[in-house]
C-alpha cells in the first residue's frame, strides 16, 4: 500500500477552507461577532486538519500500511489525548477568557473547570475527539474512494491491453498458408482465386479495423467464422467434412474473436495431421439468456503424443473469458479417445 492516501498540501488546505466554510456558515447564530465566529473556527480546523494530517499522512502509511496494527491504534490515542488536552487549553486560555458570554454556559458543564477536571471527564473526551476526527474520516472516504476508481481504471487499462495481445495471436500459419494456397491457386489460373482474395480480405478487414470494440454482434462473428471456414475448404478440399448449424437471431454481443479461436484450434490439432479424412462438427445456438457453443474434431492416431498438451490457442481463449466474463461462462473440453470437443456456455443477460 505504498503512497497510501497520498495527499498533497494543497488539497489538504482546500479542504480545510471548505470544512471552515461549512462549520463557520451552518453556527453563525451562536456568535456574538464575525470576529469570533472566524477566530473560533479558524483554530478549531486547524487542529482538526493537523489530527487528519498526522493520521492520514503519518500514522496510516508508517504503521497501519506495513502491519503494526498495534503500534497504529496506541499513536492514534496519544493524538487523540494530546489534540484533547490542547483544544481544553485553548479553551481555558484563549476562548473562555476572550469570549466570556459565549461560553459562560459551557463552563458551567464541570463539576470541576479546571484543566484536570476536564481532561478527566470522560463524555467530553469522547465529545471532542469525534469533533476533531470527523475530517479525518471525511479524508479517508474521499482517498479510498479516489484510489478504488484508479484502481478501477488502471484494471481496466490492464485488461484492455491483455485483450488486445489476445486479439493479435490469431494463428499467423493460417495467413502464411492461405497465402501459399492463393499463390498455387494463381499459378493455376484457379476459379478460386478471385474467392480466396475477398474471403482472406474481409477477414483481416474484421480483425484489424472492425473488432475494436469489447463485444460485437454476434452476427459479425459469425460472418468471421464461415470466412475462415470457407478458405480452409479450398486448403483441404476432401480431406475435411465440415458441419456448422445455428439457431440464434445473431443480434446477440459477444467479445470479438472469441469462438474463432476453437474453431483454429480444431483445424490445427484435427485436420493438419490427418491422413484420412477430417471432421469438424460446430453448433451455436440460444437456450434461455446462455449462449451455447461447441466445437468438435477428429483426432487423428499421430495426436496421440499430443494429448495431454493443451494449445496456446485454448490458454489464450480461457484468459480472455476471464477477463471479459468472470463468472459467467462455463468451459469443458472434453478429450477422447477419437475425438475432442470444446462446450462454451456464456451468460449474455
Amino acid at each position: 500500500m505504498q503512497h497510501f492516501l497520498e495527499v498533497s498540501k494543497y488539497k489538504y488546505l482546500v479542504f480545510a477552507l471548505l470544512i471552515f466554510a461549512f462549520s463557520a456558515s451552518t453556527s453563525s447564530w451562536y456568535y456574538t461577532s464575525t470576529y469570533e465566529l472566524v477566530v473560533t473556527f479558524g483554530v478549531r480546523v486547524s487542529l482538526q486538519i493537523a489530527m487528519a494530517f498526522i493520521i492520514v499522512e503519518v500514522l496510516i502509511p508508517k504503521l497501519l500500511s506495513r502491519g503494526k496494527t498495534s503500534a497504529f491504534i496506541v499513536g492514534v490515542t496519544l493524538v487523540l489525548f494530546s489534540f484533547y488536552a490542547i483544544c481544553n487549553l485553548i479553551f481555558i486560555h484563549f476562548f473562555e477568557p476572550m469570549f466570556p458570554s459565549t461560553y459562560v454556559n459551557y463552563i458551567k458543564r464541570f463539576e470541576d473547570p479546571s484543566f484536570t477536571g476536564r481532561f478527566l471527564n470522560f463524555g467530553e473526551f469522547v465529545s471532542k475527539s469525534l469533533y476533531l476526527l470527523y475530517p479525518t474520516f471525511l479524508i479517508l472516504v474521499l482517498k479510498l474512494y479516489t484510489e478504488k476508481q484508479q484502481l478501477l481504471k488502471l484494471n481496466e487499462q490492464k485488461k484492455t491491453a491483455e485483450l488486445a495481445a489476445l486479439k493479435n495471436q490469431l494463428n499467423p500459419h493460417f495467413l502464411f498458408n492461405t497465402l501459399n494456397n492463393l499463390y498455387a491457386l494463381a499459378l493455376k489460373k484457379s476459379e478460386d482465386t478471385p474467392k480466396v482474395i475477398r474471403k482472406l480480405s474481409e477477414i483481416l478487414d474484421y480483425i484489424l479495423y472492425r473488432c475494436n470494440e469489447s463485444y460485437v454482434s454476434l452476427e459479425k462473428e459469425i460472418e468471421l467464422i464461415e470466412n475462415y471456414l470457407s478458405l480452409e475448404k479450398i486448403r483441404y478440399a476432401d480431406r475435411v467434412k465440415i458441419e456448422f448449424s445455428k439457431n440464434i437471431t445473431g443480434q446477440e454481443k459477444i467479445a470479438p474473436l472469441l469462438l474463432l479461436t476453437f474453431v483454429e484450434n480444431a483445424f490445427k490439432h484435427g485436420v493438419a495431421n490427418e491422413i484420412n479424412q477430417a471432421h469438424i462438427n460446430i453448433t451455436i445456438s440460444k437456450k434461455g439468456e446462455d449462449l451455447l457453443f461447441k466445437v468438435e474434431n477428429s483426432k487423428p492416431a499421430v495426436s496421440e503424443k499430443l494429448e495431454n498438451k493443451e494449445s496456446i490457442g485454448l490458454q489464450n481463449i480461457k484468459k480472455q473469458l476471464e477477463l471479459l466474463y468472470p463468472k459467467a461462462y462455463d468451459l469443458i473440453i472434453e478429450n477422447g479417445k477419437s475425438t475432442f470437443s470444446a462446450n462454451l456456455k456464456l451468460a449474455m443477460a
